[in-house]
């Protein structure tokens, strides 16, 4: 199917977009495949059982939470995350929830929401989602999977080969025919993506869509350096961005001073995620900072940045990420953090190298540094909390980006390992890895790190 960038870049909440995002979309479609079906008024109970990843650390990633807002007919592009936190407790309490906003049924989330460490066969991140009548006869019984990104497939879908639904004027597989289509246009990628996008029947929404997801970009690090105290979750993990802001405001004269904004831009977004807030995923919510930050470097840093580079970097990110969903994986419980962070890492390098005026082989040249260099990442978060270690790597992985960019604008695009044989290794890579080391949290830090 085609990916429009803005499946890739879609604005929602924290903490995690394969385990928040997704289930509550897939809450949702079930409400409202009930509806369509004339089946809502019948509904006694619904009943949810998560498993995989999802069983492993959904409790940690907010994912019961989502889930019965999803079930109420809430959204993670529109809830208002304080409102969110505040509704989920009351949904505990009372234990009813309102299905689909409408009708009021007892819901027990200790007891409705079953957690399952056993792996679907199609993905790890599997849901079944079933609605009983009062006399316990069952309604209806549907099966989703949260498939990386905040994508989600039904169990009809998991079983159907992947069909082009649109006819795109460019359409690429692989980074060798993305760039073999620059050539014969002579023309940029982002001129590519943005072609596609018409097709898709996003032209008239594109340029104004995408500065809408820079301004909620932008806000997501605002609200970040503002916040103070320790995130939620049981690790006390405290809040740094705003304070290392203030430090650094003190000496602009430090050689790296750059660079350490970087860090604290990467810093602010995923607090603000781990916290629960507003953020845009990119192409995930574990790496939702990485092209925040990149993107606020160049801003800020960059001679000449404009909205048109804004504009010019998502698009060619996007073109890299639909690379790495395709022949690969953007999702941690399949491939571990270098499908998140790797994959962030490579797309905004992509994207840097391109509005600092790269040739498409040098921008595909950035992507594959940015991907090479965190192959075998594994994710293995520290209570099932996305802070520890994920806050701090995706700062690394700005810093990275920036690097892996700069090194490929030096160079001619001429390269030894191409673009496609990195997402190859990375596929091969998480294919190979253990699964306590694919969001479990049963291994490497999470495992050997004292929770106290």
């Amino acid at each position: 199917m085609a990916v429009s960038v803005f499946d890739l870049f879609s604005i929602g909440i924290g903490p995690s977009s394969s385990h928040t995002v997704g289930p509550m979309r897939a809450a949702h479609r079930f409400v409202e495949w009930l509806r369509g079906r004339g089946e809502l008024d019948e509904v006694g109970h619904v009943r949810v059982e998560l498993f995989g990843s999802l069983g492993a650390t959904g409790t940690g990633h907010g994912t019961l939470g989502a889930v019965v807002l999803g079930l109420e007919g809430a959204q993670p592009e529109t809830v208002d995350p304080a409102a969110a936190r505040t509704r989920v407790e009351e949904i505990r309490e009372q234990r009813s929830l309102r299905l689909a906003g409408e009708r009021t049924i007892d819901f027990d989330m200790a007891a409705d929401i079953v957690l399952s460490l056993q792996p679907m066969a199609f993905h790890s991140n599997g849901m079944v989602f079933s609605a009983r009548r009062a006399d316990g006869s069952e309604i209806e019984r549907r099966v989703y999977y949260s498939v990386g990104g905040g994508f989600v497939v039904d169990e009809e879908e998991a079983a159907s080969p992947p069909a082009d639904d649109v006819a795109l004027p460019h359409p690429f597989h692989t980074a060798a025919e993305l760039i073999a289509l620059t050539d014969e246009n002579h023309c940029r990628i982002a001129d590519l993506v943005t072609a596609n996008e018409e097709a898709m029947g996003n032209g008239a929404r594109l340029r104004d869509g995408l500065l809408r997801i820079w301004s909620a970009m932008r806000s997501c690090v605002d609200n970040g350096l503002a916040a103070e105290g320790t995130l939620p979750g049981g690790l006390r993990v405290r809040r740094r961005a705003g304070a290392l802001a203030e430090a650094l405001e003190s000496d602009p004269t430090d050689p790296l001073y750059a660079m350490d904004w970087v860090t604290v831009y990467a810093l602010a977004v995923n607090e603000e995620n781990a916290g629960g807030g507003r953020v845009v995923t990119a192409p995930t919510n574990g790496a939702a900072g990485i092209i925040p930050a990149v993107l606020h470097y160049y801003w800020r840093f960059v001679p000449g940045a404009d909205e048109d580079g804004v504009v010019e970097f998502l698009l060619t990110a996007a073109a890299v990420g639909q690379l790495f969903k395709a022949n690969a994986s953007i999702s941690g419980a399949e491939v571990g953090c270098q499908g998140e962070v790797g994959s962030a890492c490579s797309m905004a390098a992509a994207g840097l190298a391109a509005v600092m005026g790269g040739s498409p082989r040098q921008v595909e040249n950035a992507a594959e540094i940015g991907i090479e260099h965190n192959l075998g990442l594994t994710c293995d978060p520290v209570g099932g909390l996305v802070q520890i270690p994920c806050i701090e790597r995706n700062a690394v992985a700005s810093v990275k980006a920036i690097t892996a960019a700069r090194m490929a604008l030096f160079g001619d695009g001429t390269h030894y390992v191409s673009l496609d044989t990195a997402i190859k290794t990375m596929r091969d890579t998480g294919a190979d890895m253990a699964d306590k080391y694919k969001e479990t949290s049963r291994g490497g830090l999470a495992l050997n790190v004292v929770e106290c």
